[in-house]
């Protein structure tokens, strides 16, 4: 791993200093999670009921997914680092429109808008694989996104925190600082690494149906969008269990929120260390399996009445383990299908992984209401995650068949 980046300018062709990718995927991780204990607030102030207002997150995700589908064949054919200056200057600008919207659908576009830094979760993938081979990959993966997964433990302390100082809208007041702040540093920092680029839109499409034929990139593809969900579908439920089943503050339910945060630090440190001798396959398989052992047990506590803060934010740790193990492998193993398609591949995964958050995240926010309490977000969670372990032991049945 190279060390943080001099003062002066870089090349533009210089690889990205490693410390550039782990701020390229926070920014995109503190946009998603830094409001949400602000949510019933922020309903509150726009005059709207939570379920409308939890719209800035399910929306939000699905229009992740959308610019994910079209952002990879974008960077494939134009570069990394022009995608990435103009998606940086775009979030800048679309934040500060929903810091000063006068109504809800305003403040909604805007807040649409800023899906566009998400860029960063597909492209950090694929800087890391334009760089070096698969199991490095990710190995490589594990270490930024560890660094990354910071930002969501304590994203929502400090949104909770300026919240209660100052209201919902010093959480706006930050981010376009952070748009700017990063735009500078890939302008510095962000050399390209896209080597070969395809001649046109057309060209990438006909390679498309080997990558859409492969078997092996749609297990690793939905092994990574079931694992995910469960965390999305803890997104969208999490802020009303804490506010309406455990009765929290908006800085109480900011200091619990990013428990799984620390699960995932964890998890990507593991995949860091071990995914090189172990092989993505099993570190696929093994984060899947101790996210729903993790649920399983939270499950069970449930169903005897044994339901506290500390039970259910403690346990869906297991959920930020299981994620921090497993995603970067399963990113790793998709993109190594074409690497020529890098970019194009890891846009893909993440739009079906984000896509799919995104409806699970809109679910959670149906199934939860007066008298649920916590179950029906934790059975579903449960559910994706189980499904995460099927589809990897798809994948390695069909390599055994292969190498038989």
């Amino acid at each position: 791993m190279r060390a943080l980046p001099d003062v002066r300018f870089l090349d533009r062709t210089t690889p990205p200093h490693i410390m550039t990718l782990v701020l390229m995927t926070g920014l995109a991780a503190l946009s998603l999670n830094v409001f949400l204990p602000s949510l019933p607030s922020m309903a509150r102030a726009f005059e709207v009921d939570y379920r409308l207002m939890q719209l800035s997150v399910s929306l939000y995700l699905a229009m992740t997914a959308l610019i994910q589908i079209f952002i990879g064949p974008i960077a494939d054919r134009f570069g990394r680092r022009p995608v990435m200056l103009a998606t940086a200057g775009i979030f800048t600008l679309a934040t500060i429109g929903a810091l000063i919207a006068p109504d809800f659908a305003v403040f909604l576009t805007c807040r649409l808008l800023q899906a566009v830094i998400a860029s960063g979760f597909a492209l950090s993938r694929a800087i890391v694989r334009d760089m070096v081979p698969q199991d490095q990959a990710a190995s490589m993966i594990g270490y930024v996104t560890m660094g990354m997964s910071v930002v969501p433990m304590i994203g929502p302390v400090i949104g909770g925190m300026l919240d209660e100082a100052f209201g919902w809208g010093a959480t706006f007041v930050m981010l376009p600082v952070g748009g700017a702040a990063l735009l500078a540093l890939f302008w510095s920092d962000l050399g390209e690494t896209a080597t070969t680029r395809a001649a046109s839109f057309s060209e990438q499409a006909r390679q498309y149906p080997e990558l859409l034929k492969s078997q092996r990139f749609w297990g690793y593809c939905l092994a990574s969008a079931f694992a995910s969900g469960a965390f999305f579908a803890y997104l969208g439920g999490a802020p009303f269990v804490g506010t309406e089943v455990f009765r929290m503050d908006p800085a109480t339910l900011g200091f619990y929120f990013g428990a799984p945060a620390l699960g995932y630090m964890l998890g990507n440190y593991l995949s860091g260390r071990f995914s090189v001798r172990l092989g993505v396959n099993r570190m696929v398989l093994a984060g899947a399996v101790l996210t729903t052992l993790g649920l399983t047990l939270l499950t069970l506590l449930t169903f005897v009445g044994i339901v506290t803060p500390q039970v259910f934010f403690g346990l869906v740790i297991t959920v930020g383990l299981g994620n921090g193990i497993l995603l970067p492998n399963a990113n790793a193993g998709m993109l190594s299908v074409r690497p020529s398609l890098a970019g194009s591949a890891a846009g893909l995964g993440g739009a079906i992984a984000i896509g799919g958050g995104a409806a699970l995240s809109a679910l959670a926010g149906v199934v939860l209401g007066p008298g649920t309490g916590p179950l029906p977000l934790i059975l579903l969670m449960l559910a994706t995650s189980a499904a995460s372990i099927l589809c990897i032991l798809w994948v390695m049945r069909r390599q055994r068949q292969i190498g038989g």
